[in-house]
């Protein structure tokens, strides 16, 4: 393998090996702690711009496949990772470099990814570049440097779809059967900021018949689809830079029922008036524990996100419903009288546990009358 350079802005280097594209990739650098579903991951479109970090210490066992995409494409710029694994999983139809190379996104193996999580969690998510060139260090640093800040990046509007479509297939029966697709009883409005498609798959499997819609499309376009309820997905980038996505989403309130995942729960919180702000590194893995102040209910969920909710900016109407219990940050909030709730977290998981799907069946209630949970 070719050799290959990591440099960080703050300029910190790691050498180790090429593979997949040798094209440059850059990128804000970040970790994530899952064990496992690196697919789902790359082809997330929340990770738009960045370069992702695995803190398990060997990946590509599984090989690639198209059902683990959650979009037609990766999305993220690199892959940094301790150990390229052989495919030997029957679900395998690509080893990971040759799908990355088809894809032109690089990646780097063999380099101490422990210090490097170490170090991002002590100094914070950055920017950064993946290089076979053969430039000093010192040049890379500086390009690392020029790399735009996520911070007032509107990155949902880029990969948001250009027109409306239409989604009806349900879950998978990847391992094994899975219970009959019930009929389709609401039309639900996805506005995309860059969703996953397992969203949308449960929110079908709940009886959901979906229209998904550009990050621009106004309030009275949406409703004028006449929706049963409203969807706001995840997505990348800053909430506070999608062009116009608050004053639409605070139009839509109150006048059907709302539920927003990861980006669709900041942009819900801003069209509420409250504040978001840029996290330290983020969080970014399957292994977050959340509390249900509700239930008292502790869950285990997977995440993807560098901004959160600040608290004591939200208005006396909207009520925080989950914490986060390694930092105590906002991970859900409701307001009964909108009939609208969101959450930071993935209860779609892919790649994670499902402990918090159960919100898709509530939303699936609020749509047939339900009120929130007191």
């Amino acid at each position: 393998m070719k050799r290959a350079v990591l440099a960080l802005a703050d300029g910190t280097t790691f050498e180790g090996r090429a593979f997949g594209a040798t094209e440059p990739s850059l990128g804000e650098v970040v970790f994530n702690t899952s064990m496992t579903g690196y697919q789902e991951i790359l082809t997330d479109p929340s990770y738009v711009g960045q370069i992702v970090t695995m803190a398990a210490p060997q990946i590509g066992n599984v090989g690639t496949n198209a059902l683990d995409e959650e979009s037609a494409r990766p999305h993220a710029t690199g892959l940094v990772i301790r150990e390229l694994s052989e495919p030997s999983n029957y679900r395998s139809e690509q080893p990971l470099p040759d799908w990355l190379s088809r894809w032109k996104v690089g990646g780097i193996e063999g380099l101490d990814t422990r210090r490097l999580v170490r170090h991002l969690r002590t100094h914070g998510s950055q920017n950064g570049i993946i290089s076979t060139e053969d430039v000093s260090t010192k040049a890379l640093v500086d390009r690392a440097r020029q790399i735009p800040s996520m911070e007032g990046l509107d990155l949902a509007t880029g990969v948001s779809t250009r027109e409306p479509y239409q989604w009806t297939k349900p879950t998978p029966a990847v391992f094994g059967p899975q219970p009959p697709t019930p009929a389709a009883r609401f039309h639900v409005v996805a506005i995309d900021y860059g969703l996953k498609k397992a969203m949308l798959q449960f929110l079908v499997d709940e009886g959901c018949r979906v229209t998904v819609v550009p990050a621009g499309m106004s309030a009275d376009q949406v409703l004028a689809l006449s929706p049963d309820g409203i969807f706001l997905t995840n997505g990348p980038g800053d909430p506070a830079a999608v062009l116009g996505a608050d004053r639409t989403v605070a139009a839509l309130l109150g006048k059907k029922p709302l539920f927003g995942i990861c980006l669709g729960h900041q942009i819900l919180a801003r069209a509420l008036g409250a504040k978001t702000y840029k996290m330290k590194f983020g969080h970014r893995g399957a292994n977050q524990p959340v509390h249900d102040l509700a239930t008292g209910r502790v869950e285990i969920t997977s995440q993807n996100h560098g901004f959160a909710v600040d608290a004591k900016s939200l208005p006396a109407s909207a009520r925080v419903t989950h914490v986060n219990l390694n930092d105590q940050t906002v991970e859900g909030l409701e307001v009964p009288e909108a009939r609208c709730f969101s959450v930071q977290h993935h209860p779609e998981a892919s790649p994670g546990p499902h402990d918090a799907r159960p919100l898709f069946r509530r939303f699936a209630e609020l749509m047939a009358g339900a009120p929130l949970p007191a």
